[in-house]
């Protein structure tokens, strides 16, 4: 039972001699097809829409493609795109918001939590059998979505500054009056009656403002992961697109042989772990999903892991995952890579490094201008120091 995936990556679109985020959507999406790329809540945001896979190997090749295609529009206007949580530097019209009707009343009605929306994050669909299922698997896998966050955690820094968090993108995402943790629901009527409630009562205007870190599509037959950071490398959103199906076939199967979520309705813990993973990433403690104690990232990715081995072996995945999820530990987080690039430099090469990695195999960072670097007010030079410990 190999079941199909599809992925949803936002993109920062910046300016490439300074490395701030500009407001240039329109101009990188001049000429791409509509659809597979398309616009965001701001104009300094573009989202790529990859086709449905049942392989790693064809989501990585068309990840790759989408990828060099935005890159390829975007060097044409002086721009880059790049793929992360957060990126270090924001043009005073970054937060420019997209023309649409949907939007402007979100800035309105959410004043800074929408002005401050320069985030990106990557969003996984795998295929299910209905939407009772679905809504049923959701607390099966919600215990497992922080050690993806921490997978993916890519943005330390904000406003020129080291957060000290492995994904400061959560900590803004998360001022949503929908975001984080869902609840549990028994079924797809109590789900769609507690959505009816909330736009009912006036906080959120329509379905698409259900931000929780797992949902059911509204609008197509998949279970959806939203809790990741976008991530500089591709490697990395086939890794979580693997573990995060193989999580679904097996929640699919225990649901199918007459199992139930087990579940006591306290996610105090979860919502815990959540915060846990977007200030460690991989480089701390996370929260065991299973005793809810605090346990090396390592060892909770490796249990994590071992768990699902029989589900990655059914679609060929196995091995693939274990290679990228060992080089993860090794090498740490995109934000405590990014970090060290930044400690041994300044945060502006951390743009460069972004650039690269997000453009793939052979992609070559542009170095920015030494003159322009210096010269631009308020980018820091040097090395950058963590707050906090």
């Amino acid at each position: 039972m190999t079941l199909a995936v599809g992925v949803e990556e936002e993109f920062h679109v910046l300016e490439v001699e300074t490395g701030m985020l500009v407001p240039r959507a329109g101009d990188v999406l001049q000429g791409l097809p509509k659809g597979r790329f398309t616009t965001e809540l701001l104009q300094s945001i573009v989202e790529s829409n990859s086709d449905v896979h049942t392989t790693m190997d064809a989501l990585w090749s068309d990840l790759i493609q989408s990828r060099a295609r935005l890159g390829g529009s975007a060097a044409g206007n002086g721009l880059a795109v790049v793929a992360a949580g957060t990126v270090p530097f924001a043009g005073s019209g970054a937060g420019r918001v997209t023309p649409d009707r949907r939007y402007r009343h979100m800035v309105s009605e959410y004043r800074r939590i929408a002005d401050e929306q320069l985030i990106c994050g990557t969003h996984v669909h795998v295929d299910v059998p209905d939407r009772d299922t679905a809504v049923r698997m959701m607390c099966m896998i919600s215990p497992w979505a922080p050690v993806l966050l921490a997978l993916s955690a890519s943005s330390p820094f904000w406003a020129g500054a080291d957060t000290g968090y492995a994904s400061w993108r959560t900590m803004l995402w998360q001022r949503w009056p929908t975001a984080g943790p869902a609840a549990c629901f028994p079924d797809a009527a109590a789900y769609d009656a507690a959505v009816s409630d909330l736009i009912a009562s006036g906080v959120v205007t329509d379905p698409g403002m259900i931000y929780y870190d797992l949902r059911p599509s509204d609008h197509q037959p998949t279970l959806e992961l939203r809790v990741c950071d976008s991530s500089p490398s591709a490697e990395t959103v086939v890794l979580i697109a693997a573990v995060f199906r193989a999580l679904v076939m097996r929640a699919t199967a225990r649901l199918a042989a007459g199992g139930s979520p087990r579940c006591d309705g306290r996610h105090e813990w979860l919502r815990a772990a959540t915060w846990r993973a977007a200030r460690s990433g991989l480089e701390g403690d996370l929260i065991d999903p299973v005793s809810h104690r605090p346990a090396p990232a390592a060892r909770v990715v490796r249990t994590m892991l071992a768990r699902l081995r029989p589900e990655l072996e059914e679609c060929g995945d196995w091995a693939t995952v274990r290679d990228l999820a060992e080089k993860a530990l090794t090498d740490g987080s995109a934000a405590h890579r990014l970090r060290r690039t930044a400690a041994g430099e300044d945060m502006l090469a951390c743009v460069d490094e972004l650039i690269a990695l997000t453009r793939g195999p052979g992609g070559r960072a542009d170095r920015v201008q030494t003159a322009v670097r210096t010269a631009r007010p308020g980018l820091r030079r040097g090395p950058v120091e963590p707050i906090g410990g």
